[in-house]
């Protein structure tokens, strides 16, 4: 597998010209739930899809998405032994410049990073499947400082290190799991440990760390293997926790809308929604197994929640009961989503098909 290097591909799906709509600085955009503020986009596709603007063979392998900001693409990918922080110039495509941030990783799975790079102002974090996390400059790929995540207590997770790092108010937050502290939160300008969450000590698994503020506390929730906890952001304290069961490997990033937290899982687990008072009590609204998300992730749009439920297909589930709106099994296959000017994009994981459908609680189109 050594010499594979799948291609990179970017597409216009504007009415004309590419234009700007803000950057998209890191895993799930710049508030994490994969909702784009994009406009103008094209509302249906030609048959042959949208046109291509170019293709990358330079990205190397694995998992990896993509930050972006100003003219350039932030991913990262495994070449030969070595994986690399890459920069790509987004409108031809370029290769800019490229970092090492670790050893390459073998899965039989599919080798390659897991995670998906966040920019600052001129720096940019990005993490390993190892478990090595490096910042780094953005102009020419510089490496500041970094941490093993193994040092600060953790173990690698069964399938590697895959959550994106989050950047927040001079922090980098991460989650090496373990004794230690299941998050762990290092100063942005030297790496240095701020604070460890010594009373969450589960292991790590797969999913990313969110920012929210409940009354005037600003704080980081995270899911684990065996619960969603939030976090106070000064100091790592313990604000609020519920048990979560989840199993195999706990994967979707959480989300907050209106003083709740939404988190799914895969594995038959199910979802559930979290309500957090101004005092950080937590009260579980509802829990069913409506939507048991995998690995594609979960967004939501308006009150109401999208993405690929095993054996049950897309759906849509109302936020507030959890109700299933509809589903569709026939069409398209698990996959990820993602939303921009209330159009939903559906990729399709083993055949790279991306489907184009509207975003209703009224059905699948």
């Amino acid at each position: 597998m050594t010499n594979l290097r799948p291609a990179v591909m970017i597409f216009s799906v504007l009415v004309s010209a590419i234009t700007s709509a803000g950057d998209w600085p890191g895993w799930r955009g710049p508030f994490r739930d994969d909702v784009s503020t994009e406009t103008d986009l094209l509302r249906a596709w030609p048959s042959s899809g949208p046109p291509k603007l170019w293709t990358s063979t330079e990205a190397g392998i694995g998992y990896s998405s993509f930050a972006v900001v100003g003219n350039r693409l932030y991913t990262l990918g495994a070449l030969e032994d070595e994986e690399f922080l890459i920069v790509l110039d987004a409108g031809t495509g370029e290769t800019l410049w490229q970092t090492a941030v670790g050893p390459r990783r073998p899965d039989g799975r599919g080798d390659g990073p897991r995670s998906t790079p966040i920019v600052e102002g001129d720096r940019v974090v990005a993490l390993g499947a190892a478990g090595r996390i490096v910042c780094a400059t953005t102009d020419n790929g510089t490496v500041l400082w970094s941490a093993e995540l193994t040092e600060l207590g953790g173990a690698m997770p069964r399938w590697g290190y895959s959550e994106s790092p989050l950047i927040d108010q001079g922090r980098v937050l991460c989650t090496p799991g373990g004794d230690n502290g299941a998050v762990a939160a290092l100063d942005l300008k030297s790496g240095k440990i701020l604070w460890q969450s010594s009373e969450v000590r589960q292991p790590a698994h797969y999913s990313s760390i969110i920012v929210a503020e409940y009354g005037s506390q600003r704080q980081y929730i995270q899911l684990g293997p065996e619960s969603v906890f939030g976090l106070s952001a000064e100091d790592g304290q313990l604000l609020w926790e519920v048990p979560w069961p989840g199993r195999i490997a706990v994967i979707p990033t959480p989300i907050t809308h209106d003083g709740s937290v939404y988190v799914a899982s895969g594995y038959g687990v199910g979802s559930m929604l979290v309500d957090i008072s101004s005092g950080n009590e937590a009260d579980i609204r509802w829990r069913n197994k409506v939507m048991k998300n995998h690995h594609g992730g979960v967004i939501r749009v308006g009150e109401f929640v999208y993405g690929f439920s095993d054996g049950r297909g897309w759906i849509c589930q109302d936020l507030h009961s959890g109700k299933m709106m509809w589903n569709e099994k026939r069409i398209l296959a698990k996959g990820s989503i993602a939303c921009a000017d209330g159009m939903l994009y559906c990729l399709e994981e083993n055949t790279g098909i991306c489907a184009l459908v509207r975003g209703s609680p009224d059905g699948w189109e």
